[in-house]
């Protein structure tokens, strides 16, 4: 193991999810590139196993918050306590990392200077042959999805390209951009947060790359749900605040009754 040539801080966001908290961490410690620094910030979980799991990695640092304060939030506490690190790597606790993840995006990052944030080959978690995600999608209507997301892994998922935004699952961000922004929009608490995030990023002329070689296995919605009255309406909510916050006028304009057809239909 190497440490990282320039510095990176991991981010997880964690909300009763200390059974696959453990998992994630031990990824972390097996990657060929060490990161500079590890934060686990809590969103007030009521879980046991959260804080046993963490009291294990001595090496990570570990932010309670007295409540949930949402994904976006939370990870804004994170990037705020971050210290001399170029970039920062966004990781949901049920990820787990492949050992070459770090070294393979750093990499990528080196080579490809006009990009400031980077998507990984995010795969099934239970089904690692299917594809969860290779970069999120965002179309003119407002509609969002993930690239590629529920098919078998094929060679169309080796090739890198430039993607709309990252999904932060398992993403990597320079940090000055971030703050350039604010970070997340806090108004979001969790769901889309990462696509208008992108989306912001992209109205400033900054680009974001996929790296195949990269490469996670992710759970997904493991501690709201899948389809949960939680997950339905924070996601519908913000796809509506996604496009009228940030679409530019003119396609706005033209765009904009699509938006409300599809979304009230």
């Amino acid at each position: 193991m190497v440490a990282a040539p320039q510095n990176t801080t991991f981010v997880i966001v964690n909300y009763n999810t200390g059974k696959y908290l453990r998992e994630c961490l031990n990824s972390l410690r097996r990657q060929a590139v060490q990161p500079h620094a590890v934060i686990v910030v809590d969103n007030g979980s009521t879980d046991t196993e959260t804080e046993q799991v963490c009291k294990q990695f001595n090496e990570i640092e570990f932010i309670k918050l007295p409540e949930n304060v949402g994904y976006a939030a939370a990870n804004n506490v994170g990037i705020k306590k971050s210290r001399n690190s170029h970039w920062i790597a966004f990781i949901n606790p049920d990820v787990v990392l492949h050992e070459q993840w770090l070294y393979s995006i750093l990499k990528a990052a080196r080579l490809n200077k006009e990009f400031v944030g980077f998507g990984c080959k995010l795969l099934k978690g239970k089904t690692p042959n299917i594809v969860d995600g290779i970069g999120d999608v965002y179309h003119t209507s407002g509609m969002v999805w993930r690239f590629r997301h529920g098919r078998r892994l094929s060679q169309e998922d080796d090739i890198s390209r430039e993607i709309f935004s990252p999904c932060t699952a398992a993403a990597l961000y320079r940090k000055d951009v971030l703050m350039e922004v604010g970070g997340f929009d806090e108004d979001y608490f969790c769901y889309l947060e990462d696509v208008d995030l992108g989306f912001r990023l992209r109205l400033l002329g900054y680009r974001f790359l996929y790296v195949p070689e990269a490469i996670a296995y992710h759970i997904g919605s493991a501690s709201t749900g899948r389809n949960s009255d939680f997950y339905v309406y924070h996601g519908h909510r913000n796809i509506v605040w996604t496009y009228f916050k940030n679409m530019p006028t003119p396609l706005f304009q033209a765009y904009s009754l699509q938006h409300l057809f599809l979304n009230l239909f």
